[in-house]
């Protein structure tokens, strides 16, 4: 039972069970392509790249060549793959080079040759390669609209797309006529390939009208070279139809729904049911946390709709619009939020982390909250409403030494959350 180890050793080890079943050896072992008569040669970018690129290798063998980019801090030894590191989650000049870098790799390829792309989240950042006319520092503040928007991830890789030579599918088609195998590690709320990372060598039929929607729907301001340019019929991406991409290949290898279902059967091992609310919940992380919140209520004051104990998962991406200057996250806002939802409940914790090991910009996966959260503020001189508004849920979760940190995973299938409902002790 939870109350044995504790209730936050016990979501704690949730945490571990769903990362561990995103594990990149073992998820890419059971998508292997065939081998081809040339060459193999590994583009990849996100996150979990560099250990997805390692362990390849350990199942691949010899010969294989590539580079794959990943976030600063995150690389790891290879043995043949080179490893590049960039910035995230705005893109910076090391990205760029990453970005010529992987188009450099697949270059004068021939029908013999097989190009692996393993793709995983955070890559969209960390590609960064304007069309002609624009520059890095247009793509850079097409990055923060974007992440200042509120927009699901969805509707911001649309956008990305068509600011790009290197997503949207056009890796794919800079490494034809090679086949193309893609595995994906997928953050994205129901799995589509062809949106994680923006689907570097993934196209799909999302057009320039939809990218132009999006920008008048969530009121981005956008430099007015890119614009002009998302406005021109250049911008549109390949289509899934293109004939040069027949022979490629698309694997989801590890999402958030295998990972939610590790934690369960993790949490029934040790007396305590699960219930998976949904791999793929979107929206504003303050509101999908007072959901949370008010289920969390009802099960503790009623039993309904679960007898307690049980704790509730969930899964997908939340977003965040910028209201104020503070420092966080979307797992930490979700968490800080929730906490005037359980305020006063006792046998109520929750932990709500990012499976790449990182809540935003800051070093911590997230946080825990309970139903003493915002009095524990308030003694610390803090008031949990104003930082709430102020979106500084980092600062206040540190100021009680409740940020869990956990380092880089290694992998990234999105958001974990984790609401344990006990008796009341």
């Amino acid at each position: 039972m939870a109350e044995r180890i504790g209730a936050r050793a016990f979501l704690k080890r949730l945490f571990d069970a769903a990362v561990a079943a995103a594990d990149p050896e073992r998820a890419l072992a059971a998508h292997l392509p065939a081998r081809p008569k040339g060459r193999t040669v590994v583009v990849g970018a996100g996150k979990g790249a560099a250990q997805l690129a390692a362990a390849f290798e350990r199942l691949w063998g010899d010969p294989v060549e590539g580079v794959v980019v990943t976030r600063y801090g995150y690389a790891c030894a290879t043995r043949h793959i080179r490893v590049l590191e960039a910035a995230h989650p705005v893109p910076d000049a090391a990205g760029l080079a990453a970005s010529a870098a992987l188009l450099k790799a697949v270059e004068g390829l021939t029908a013999d040759d097989l190009v692996v792309a393993l793709v995983c989240g955070g890559g969209s950042a960390l590609l960064p390669a304007p069309p002609e006319g624009l520059t890095l520092e247009d793509e850079m503040a097409v990055n923060a609209a974007l992440l200042a928007s509120g927009a699901p991830i969805s509707a911001m890789n649309a956008v990305r797309k068509h600011v790009s030579r290197i997503k949207g599918g056009r890796l794919a088609l800079a490494a034809h006529p090679a086949r193309v195998a893609t595995l994906v590690v997928s953050d994205i709320p129901g799995d589509d390939p062809a949106l994680v990372a923006s689907g570097p060598t993934v196209p799909d039929a999302v057009g320039r009208e939809t990218a132009l929607a999006v920008i008048a729907r969530y009121g981005m301001a956008l430099p007015d070279a890119v614009m002009r340019h998302i406005e021109r019929a250049e911008s549109e991406a390949p289509r899934p139809d293109d004939p040069r991409l027949a022979r490629n290949e698309t694997h989801v290898i590890a999402s958030a729904r295998l990972s939610l279902e590790a934690a369960a059967a993790e949490a029934q091992a040790q007396g305590v049911a699960a219930a998976i609310l949904s791999d793929a919940i979107e929206g504003e992380a303050r509101d999908v946390a007072r959901v949370h919140g008010a289920m969390a209520r009802e099960i503790a004051a009623r039993g309904r709709p679960f007898a307690v104990p049980v704790v509730l998962l969930s899964g997908g991406e939340t977003t965040v619009t910028l209201r104020g200057r503070g420092k966080g996250g979307r797992n930490s806002e979700f968490a800080l939020s929730l906490a005037q939802d359980i305020e006063g409940l006792a046998g109520v914790t929750v932990l709500a982390a990012d499976t790449d090991g990182i809540d935003g910009s800051e070093a911590n996966a997230g946080a825990f909250a309970d139903g003493g959260t915002r009095a524990r503020l308030r003694a610390a001189g803090r008031d949990p409403a104003a930082m709430l508004a102020d979106n500084d849920a980092w600062t206040a979760f540190d100021a009680l030494g409740d940020l869990f940190v956990t380092g880089p995973t290694g992998t990234n299938v999105n958001d974990f959350r984790a609401v344990l409902i006990e008796a009341a002790r």
